[in-house]
């Protein structure tokens, strides 16, 4: 009897999907559905990418601020939600815009909304919000353990209002950028480039940490209080990268999918062999944090071109990104930007470098395939592809370091960015918080001012 009862669930199981669909044979209508399924674990996948971020703030400074950094995550994250619904999805993505803006679906209503990608409009929402999400963490680097409270909560509107949808819809809402041919299959410009600059802006305004650099202009190592936290969060950031890039792809069609995901894969592996590599060639030692720079760098370089290049051309990219973020953050130290987590390294440096990379070896049957643009210099000859790269680069980059130091500047005329000296000496747990986030060592401080 109960062999029968397994024979016959495991009948139903496998009858089921044909029973589902025999109502409906329309292969459109199985193929939206798994495209939706698809896109939305990529964003549920890319969401999760915040927890990497909130390890790799708090592993990357000190103990201190490790609780402001995890809180404030998750606060920006929801704001930015709000605010990417009631404002910024309509500037990258309203029907009613043009080359330069979109305009219209504000405060979304999905039964409502202009775009018809063969999605659900709450589903490819979500997906979007999550990149939105993942470019304003990035900003955050260059204000860590400085910044107040309420700059993260005046520059996540703005930010997320102003700055990063007008990106997203020059290149992937149907702007300028897009019918010029320029190829950013997931963001190392739209994302990583947006977040990087805006970090920038932010790190010279609130200039470098207390103790940071010498008078003699030489730097001083403030060291992150968990290298483990670090590791982690790279392997959950390289985990939900599959979703940044390989869910652009918006289809499961014919497992295109895969060959992004490969592509990922192969940019990451160069970026954290080359960064180990070159720490070792020129300190003598292995360094543990380039090499985790490197992996990253790897990732954000290969963002943009995993769709558009043959595998030997994505190890290259991860390779020379491996070799940039070195390189890169040793410059950015010596000319006197403290950046706590090297944005400006790893998603800044790499991210133009990516972008760039299309130009350089993009082939033709790629970006035929993706209708995007041409190939590039090695596979045509041709020197067009390079240039539109550059003309995004350049434009791209111009607008978000300008609007984001006005932007900046105008909130520190007004109310100031910066904590005082007390609070920064003791800690934005403390001081922003009024706990800290390992609470043992707010005992053990009481202890010792009490003794």
């Amino acid at each position: 009897m109960v062999k029968k009862s397994l024979i016959s669930l495991v009948a139903l199981l496998v009858l089921f999907p044909a029973m589902a669909f025999a109502e409906d044979p329309s292969a459109g209508t199985l193929n939206m559905g798994l495209n939706a399924l698809w896109v939305m674990l990529a964003a549920i996948l890319v969401l999760l990418m915040q927890g990497g971020f909130i390890l790799l703030e708090t592993g990357s400074t000190r103990m201190k601020n490790a609780g402001h950094v995890a809180g404030k995550t998750i606060f920006t994250v929801g704001l930015c939600s709000l605010i990417y619904w009631a404002v910024g999805y309509g500037i990258a993505f309203g029907g009613e815009g043009n080359s330069f803006i979109g305009w219209g679906d504000f405060f979304l209503n999905p039964a409502k909304a202009s775009v018809d990608n063969g999605l659900p409009t709450t589903i490819f929402f979500m997906f979007q919000l999550a990149f939105a999400a993942v470019s304003l963490s990035i900003a955050w680097g260059g204000f860590a353990e400085r910044a107040k409270l309420s700059v993260y909560l005046i520059f996540t509107v703005l930010f997320t209002a102003l700055i990063y949808p007008v990106i997203s819809h020059w290149i992937w809402g149907g702007g300028f950028l897009a019918k010029d041919g320029a190829q950013d299959f997931a963001g190392s410009t739209v994302v990583h480039l947006t977040g990087a600059l805006a970090a920038f802006a932010g790190t010279v305004l609130l200039k470098p940490r207390i103790g940071k650099f010498n008078k003699d202009g030489s730097a001083n190592e403030i060291l992150g209080h968990n290298q483990v936290f670090t590791a982690l969060s790279v392997l959950i950031l390289w985990v939900g990268w599959f979703g940044f890039n390989a869910g652009s792809t918006v289809a499961i069609g014919d497992g295109f999918f895969g060959y992004v995901a490969f592509n990922t894969q192969l940019g990451a592996a160069g970026g954290a062999v080359a960064a180990l590599l070159i720490s070792w060639a020129v300190m003598g030692k292995a360094d543990i944090g380039t090499t985790l720079n490197g992996a990253l760098a790897g990732l954000v370089a290969i963002t943009a071109s995993c769709a558009f290049v043959d595998p030997w051309a994505a190890v290259v990219i991860g390779l020379v990104a491996g070799v940039l973020v070195f390189f890169s953050a040793r410059f950015f130290e010596k000319i006197k930007v403290d950046d706590p987590i090297f944005a400006m390294s790893v998603h800044g440096a790499a991210g133009i470098w990516g972008t760039l990379a299309n130009g350089i070896f993009a082939t033709q049957e790629l970006a035929d395939k993706v209708a995007v643009g041409r190939g590039g210099l090695i596979d045509t000859g041709s020197w067009h592809q390079l240039w539109v790269q550059l003309e995004s680069v350049v434009i791209c980059g111009a607008y978000v370091l300008v609007v984001s130091f006005v932007l900046l500047g105008i909130m520190k005329f007004v109310m100031g960015l910066r904590v005082t000296e007390e609070q920064e000496i003791a800690g934005l747990d403390l001081s922003e918080h009024g706990n800290y986030g390992y609470p043992e060592q707010l005992k053990k401080a009481s202890q010792n001012i009490q003794a």
